[in-house]
């Protein structure tokens, strides 16, 4: 990754976060200091798009059942998308079982801490291998979430939201912000992405209570509002997205593979629920079997 320390203005940012987050971090499994590479990586998948409060319970079953990649890598893959329950978006069930697989062929069942061996795993993209060798390893990279982009864009740039969608501005700028040394970087990646989750939040943003409101650009620019493009928020009622959870569900739910009545009993638009089967089955999380019946994939 390039060098993009030395930025006065970042690196006046550094001590008043990290200390705010010694402060108030919350206590989180995968955080604590004996979690491992494996645990980091499982909570990284399922919090892509979900919040911390659905994530609790599904994390901790899943490292009960599979502790290590190996013993995910042994299972079916249908028993992770059954696993995975109703976090959503199970295609990363399937991706995590992939690459629970690649790790056991890789490199010996053991989380690689090389980035560059993390990027190659399936469904393991620039955000997660960042994570996963920051949080895991203690690594220097930009962890670029949502919730860094934002902290980022008001206390460095001055505006009150970052763009609709992620940039390698945004890269840049977060690759700016790093501090030079690793262990510091590490700490930072995730502190502030903490004070984005819990203090400079998108919509109520907590500025009497953030360490940083002397120097931020944003507030001393007087906060002004956002003034770019539309930010609508994603709709689910009525949705292709829960006619899946609802097939998916049935099919959890289900011992054995089940018939195409039951499915059809689950949701009553017909055209939508048959473009839903489709879609899951062209997703590779639900297999067809003869006879029209449907079970998770083996």
């Amino acid at each position: 990754m390039l060098d993009h320390s030395g930025s006065p203005l970042a690196a006046a940012l550094h001590d008043p976060v990290l200390r705010w987050y010694d402060a108030n971090a919350r206590v989180l499994p995968w955080r604590e200091a004996g979690a491992g590479a494996w645990a980091v990586m499982v909570s990284e998948f399922m919090l892509q798009q979900t919040p911390v409060n659905r994530v609790l319970p599904a994390y901790r079953s899943w490292l009960e059942r599979w502790p290590k990649p190996v013993d995910l890598a042994a299972e079916a893959p249908g028993e992770a998308v059954r696993a995975w329950d109703r976090l959503g978006y199970p295609r990363r069930a399937l991706r995590l079982h992939a690459a629970a697989q690649a790790i056991v062929e890789r490199h010996g069942g053991e989380v690689p801490d090389d980035h560059a061996a993390l990027l190659a795993l399936p469904g393991v993209g620039t955000y997660t291998a960042a994570a996963i060798a920051s949080f895991a390893f203690g690594q220097r990279h930009a962890v670029v979430d949502t919730n860094v982009r934002r902290v980022l864009a008001r206390a460095l740039t001055g505006v009150a939201q970052p763009s609709i969608s992620p940039t390698a501005a945004d890269q840049r700028l977060a690759a700016t912000a790093l501090p030079a040394d690793e262990s510091t970087a590490a700490r930072w990646a995730v502190a502030s992405m903490e004070l984005g989750a819990l203090i400079c939040t998108a919509r109520t943003p907590r500025c009497a209570d953030c360490p940083i409101r002397t120097q931020c650009a944003w507030v001393l620019a007087g906060s002004p509002p956002y003034d770019g493009p539309p930010r609508r928020g994603q709709t689910y009622e009525g949705t292709d997205r829960q006619t899946r959870g609802r097939l998916l569900a049935v099919l959890r739910d289900a011992s054995a593979p089940v018939s195409k009545a039951q499915l059809d009993a689950c949701w009553p638009d017909a055209v939508q629920r048959e473009r839903a089967l489709d879609g899951l089955v062209a997703d590779g999380l639900v297999e067809p079997l003869s006879r029209g019946r449907y079970r998770l994939p083996e």
